[in-house]
């Protein structure tokens, strides 16, 4: 006899499929309304933000021309301040160079005066005197002397100044640069609008760039500028007074210096002697040193290499104790033993590798200052070597010049010259 076979499944009951039907249809109407009100705001909210966007452009667009005339007015009022300057620096030039002539020109009295009191000074025991000739040499070196001194510093005054001005000029210059490059810039934003073919989205737009500032200090960084430049080339004009009015008195007036002694020369000489002598014996000292310390570089690295081979003779024990079998493989006391071993041993390495370490930068430190003193040493020989060549070419003022003649340097192949005190002074 057939029977009815019932399949296993979830059965709902009536209420419940009336209920799911009357949540879907009332579901449905919440959505639709809800979805009314949306599109109600969205239109409010595009028309507001139409006019806005709109509004924002046209004010972004007149504040940008603005800015353009600000950058400009200014632009034109570096124009101007650098036209100025250029002019200033000229003039200041040519003072300079006006001076600079009047100072080559005291050279000549300078020099007859020095080589009457050079040959004064080869005078011997009690000739040695100072007469009423020497006193008037001694004057005209003095009043020759002033009258150099004068017009050296207007001319270092004159070169700082014209430093100055340049400095001011870069500035200016760089300032009047970024402002046609800021004008550049901001006239290709005002030509742009929305059919402009290079306008894209950028990443952070609004971010404030690393460097920037503010509308004061825009302004102030011009302003100063301009009343820097302006001070700058008042100032100009006044030393440049300053320069006529020296000129034209140290032309009324003579100058000259005072050459160099042989005492100076021998005091000199000894004091070079003295540290040269003291250099070389630091020098012995310090390659002693040297070799001491490399010897006991070899030995630390000998050590190390051999706490190396222990290390590795223990890893390899460790190892190889790994592979005991079943419960053989326990933390027995040669486990316990090997293990610290192995903390020892590279405790031990690393100190020898930082005791190393130091001992190699010692080692630097002291071949540094070694090539430090044999540099002083040659440079003390050179000197020594170029005062004696002052001392020998000295022999000029002795010798009448009709029978002088001079020696050949045995380095440059290069007549003798005397030096003047201010390039032996260099020397």
């Amino acid at each position: 006899m057939a029977t009815l076979s019932v399949k296993p499944s979830q059965r709902f009951r009536l209420p419940d499929w009336h209920t799911n039907s009357y949540l879907l249809s009332t579901n449905a109407e919440r959505q639709r309304d809800a979805s009314h009100q949306i599109r109600q705001e969205a239109r409010v909210l595009r028309n507001e933000t139409n006019n806005q966007t709109i509004w924002d452009e046209h004010d972004n667009r007149t504040r940008l021309a603005e800015r353009i005339d600000t950058v400009n007015r200014w632009k034109e009022m570096l124009d101007k301040c650098l036209t100025d300057l250029d002019a200033e620096i000229d003039t200041l030039t040519q003072m300079k160079e006006s001076a600079e002539q009047n100072l080559q020109a005291k050279n000549l009295p300078l020099d007859v005066a020095i080589e009457c009191l050079t040959l004064r000074d080869s005078r011997r025991d009690i000739d040695v005197v100072k007469d009423p000739a020497e006193e008037e040499l001694h004057k005209e070196v003095e009043i020759i002397e002033a009258t150099k001194k004068a017009l050296q510093e207007k001319i270092s005054q004159a070169f700082e100044k014209l430093c100055l001005l340049q400095e001011v000029r870069q500035q200016l210059n760089s300032d009047h640069r970024g402002k046609m490059e800021t004008l550049d810039i901001d006239r290709g934003c005002l030509s742009l609008d929305l059919k402009s073919p290079n306008i894209s989205l950028k990443i952070n737009p609004t971010r404030v760039p690393s460097g920037s500032s503010t509308l004061q200090q825009w302004d102030d960084f011009s302003q100063f500028n301009k009343n820097r430049a302006e001070a700058e080339m008042k100032g100009a004009v006044e030393l440049r007074e300053a320069i006529a009015l020296t000129i034209a008195e140290t032309n009324n007036e003579l100058e000259a210096q005072r050459v160099a002694t042989e005492f100076a020369f021998r005091k000199r000489l000894r004091e070079m002697e003295k540290v040269y002598s003291e250099l070389k014996w630091q020098e012995k000292n310090t390659l002693e040193e040297i070799a001491e310390l490399q010897e006991d570089i070899r030995h630390l690295e000998e050590d190390l290499r051999r706490k190396l081979l222990n290390l590795k003779l223990c890893h390899t024990r460790l190892e190889t104790r790994t592979y005991r079998p079943n419960v053989e493989l326990c933390r027995d006391q040669a486990q316990y033993g090997l293990t610290d071993e192995v903390h020892q041993l590279e405790a031990t390495i690393a100190a020898l590798k930082q005791k190393l370490a130091q001992a190699q930068d010692a080692l630097d430190a002291l071949y540094k200052h070694l090539a430090r003193l044999q540099a002083d040493i040659a440079c003390k020989a050179s000197s020594m070597l170029l005062d004696s060549k002052c001392m020998d070419t000295r022999r000029k003022l002795t010798v009448p010049a009709e029978k002088f003649v001079p020696e050949v340097d045995t380095f440059s192949r290069t007549t003798n010259r005397t030096l003047s005190p201010f390039r032996t002074c260099q020397l």
